[in-house]
């Protein structure tokens, strides 16, 4: 770039900014060249007003430095078009969790889990089916936030469904990976909500469960019957993925459904079947007791309940009519229960009969 027009642009910037991301840019520009700029100024474009205020030069180019590695190192992320790394691999979040230096921790990790990988399908498959048991996180609905960082989520064991799905988003980008947060406000249901992970890979998003790793492949998982459902046009109902860069619309995050600063695009279209009634459909978990824990047992000889770590919105479903007589089985023990009014059924062994 002409030095005169790069001295113009960094007292733009400057002006427009502040100190710490101008110079941020500016070493950006001067480490790794226009394109080093060019990816500066887009994270910078899509930060947050706190990020711009609070994030120092350091903190930023090291998560520059880690990336640009990845985009070089890893035969997936040569082929990732840029417009991708910069939305998908680039950024140091993906929603409002608390900002850290995840790169440097996951990278030796993951590049290991990736080893023999030829595809960035395969290499996030790796990874989901590694990295959780490896860093010992899992879920449990005894963590202290939704949206924790990886960190915290370490710290503790535990995560819901969007701490573990920042966990997996984050380590597939440490390796040049695009990854993005998927999820939906509320069922179409309204029995909940849930978050997930899609993964790009030659062009197309794929989506998975985090710590839900499935031999099969991508494009599975508990909730795939419910995300078929889902209603395009009614923004909580619908299914929206992450951007870094601004879309005219955000994210919704239930933790804090007024956070607007997290820009999100409408995905409902490649989750969505046609139609089909679901009438005569109830959902049930099975409690030992009230305020207890979660317990495997089998409805009407039919379908199992979950439990352990499964997501709490995993449930197992029947075709019944309110009234009808449910048997319960538990550890060869078998009970009846009418079942109630509702589309969510909570049950517990100790109160069946």
């Amino acid at each position: 770039m002409n030095k005169k027009l790069l001295i113009f642009f960094c007292l733009l910037t400057c002006w427009t900014w502040g100190g710490e991301v101008a110079k941020f840019i500016e070493a950006a520009e001067k480490k790794h060249g226009e394109f080093g700029e060019k990816a500066a100024r887009f994270l910078v474009e899509g930060m947050p007003k706190g990020d711009r205020e609070d994030l120092s030069r350091e903190f930023l180019m090291t998560n520059l430095d880690l990336a640009l590695r990845a985009k070089k190192e890893f035969s997936w992320a040569k082929k990732v078009p840029n417009k991708i790394f910069l939305n998908d691999v680039l950024p140091y979040a993906s929603l409002d969790e608390t900002r850290e230096d995840w790169r440097s921790f996951f990278y030796p990790k993951c590049k290991e889990l990736v080893k023999g990988a030829k595809t960035s399908t395969e290499a996030a498959q790796a990874i989901n089916k590694g990295i959780f048991n490896l860093i010992k996180v899992h879920y449990n609905t005894g963590r202290k936030a939704p949206n924790q960082s990886p960190s915290e989520s370490i710290k503790l064991g535990k995560a819901t469904c969007t701490g573990l799905s920042i966990i997996l988003v984050d380590a597939c980008r440490s390796v040049g990976i695009p990854a993005r947060i998927a999820g939906t406000a509320l069922w179409f249901n309204k029995r909940g909500n849930h978050t997930w992970v899609e993964v790009y890979d030659d062009g197309n998003w794929y989506f998975t469960g985090a710590d839900e790793y499935d031999a099969k492949g991508l494009n599975r998982g508990w909730f795939t019957g419910d995300a078929s459902k889902a209603i395009e046009d009614q923004w909580q109902h619908a299914i929206w993925a992450s951007s870094w860069k601004k879309t005219g619309s955000n994210f919704p995050m239930v933790w804090d459904i007024r956070n607007k600063e997290v820009a999100g695009v409408n995905v409902t279209f490649r989750y969505v079947k046609k139609k089909k009634t679901s009438e005569g459909i109830v959902y049930f978990r099975m409690w030992d007791q009230k305020g207890g824990k979660r317990v495997v047992a089998v409805l009407n000889e039919v379908v199992k309940t979950k439990a352990g770590t499964a997501d709490l919105n995993d449930m197992a479903e029947l075709h019944i009519k309110v009234g009808e007589i449910l048997k319960v089985t538990l550890d060869g023990e078998t009970r009846m229960v009418k079942v109630p009014a509702g589309k969510t059924v909570d049950l517990y062994w100790d109160q069946l009969k």
